[in-house]
């Protein structure tokens, strides 16, 4: 342990806090205190006694230490009672928080992790629509059909590698900005996806049904194949820009991976061929709820993209400004 020298004292005027300089192998450290307040109420909830290199994650372990807060993934801490969540590795120093300067917290609530959300996000959709693939007698009746047509096959067979895939990538492709999100949110993701599940599983698999030509049914089915294969090249290459265990944000670019390419014209080509995805199941399937569901899905991706879109020109002064968000030359 290295010795530490006292180099100066300087007291604040209007405060009788000390700010004490140490050096310590040619880094000068500050120590200081600030106060916690609730956002709600601005309420004194503790004085604590940080560095200027402290970070804002740091500062909501002594919190929860403290026992003046919940766990750290239910805090938030801003510099405004209304103003934004901070980055947890923020530092009091950028903030430009000095001895005697406050925080703001808002309890998040209840919180669950990105990674179950997905899992039971993905996994609903997966057994609903086999479940009435598979018993169609429990929601039709004694409804009988001769001859089930293949289509109806090759559509739950879809169906099934979109969501396996989309579970697969959950467990060992994707790596999370956030460790979780509020608890309510799983009930509103779950009955968006679950539901509309159910809806397409509920007419496709219908004993009255009416395929579509052979035509159309394989343009839909390799519209479907091709974007599948491109969402998932782009979500390996996403991956790949962020090392395990680290929230980093890079610019994306092209690898060797043709589907990859795209990134030359959007933001989010993971959006582009998701809904391209969508488009094509609703081609081969011939089904009006499974053309609202490709709707509803766009324009949620859409939302998504534009602000991601703006994220990165905020964040990347060197960014391509060529790209669009989603549809290559047009938004």
């Amino acid at each position: 342990m290295e010795e530490i020298h006292w180099s100066s004292e300087m007291k604040l005027q209007n405060s009788n806090q000390i700010i004490k300089h140490y050096n310590i192998p040619d880094k000068r450290i500050i120590i200081m205190e600030i106060q916690i307040l609730t956002a709600k109420s601005s309420k004194l909830i503790a004085n604590v006694s940080v560095k200027s290199n402290t970070t804002i994650q740091e500062i909501k372990e002594e919190l929860f230490k403290l026992k003046k807060a919940p766990h750290i993934h239910r805090q938030s801490l801003r510099l405004d009672a209304k103003g934004k969540a901070l980055p947890d590795s923020e530092t009091l120093k950028n903030l430009s928080i000095s001895n005697g300067g406050k925080l703001y917290f808002k309890d998040l609530g209840p919180q669950i992790s990105w990674k179950t959300v997905f899992l039971v996000e993905y996994a609903g959709p997966l057994i609903l629509y086999l479940w009435i693939y598979q018993r169609p007698w429990i929601f039709y009746g004694d409804i009988t059909k001769s001859k089930v047509d293949d289509k109806i096959h090759v559509a739950a067979i879809c169906w099934s590698i979109h969501y396996a895939k989309r579970l697969l990538e959950t467990l060992f492709v994707h790596r999370f900005s956030h460790a979780t999100m509020p608890l309510r949110n799983l009930f509103k993701n779950c009955s968006y996806y679950w539901i509309f599940a159910m809806y397409v599983a509920y007419h496709v698999n219908h004993p009255w049904y009416t395929a579509p030509k052979q035509f159309q049914f394989l343009v839909g089915l390799v519209t479907f194949v091709l974007c599948e294969l491109g969402n998932l090249s782009i979500h390996l290459a996403l991956r790949d820009l962020r090392p395990a265990g680290s929230t980093v944000r890079k610019i994306p670019v092209p690898t060797n991976n043709l589907f990859t390419l795209l990134f030359n014209f959007v933001s989010c080509p993971n959006y582009t061929y998701e809904i391209g995805s969508w488009i094509g199941f609703t081609i081969m399937t011939s089904c009006l709820p499974a053309g609202f569901f490709t709707i509803a899905g766009a324009y949620q991706m859409t939302v998504w993209a534009i602000g991601k879109h703006k994220a990165y020109k905020r964040e990347f002064p060197q960014y391509p400004k060529t790209r669009k968000a989603i549809i290559p030359f047009v938004l």
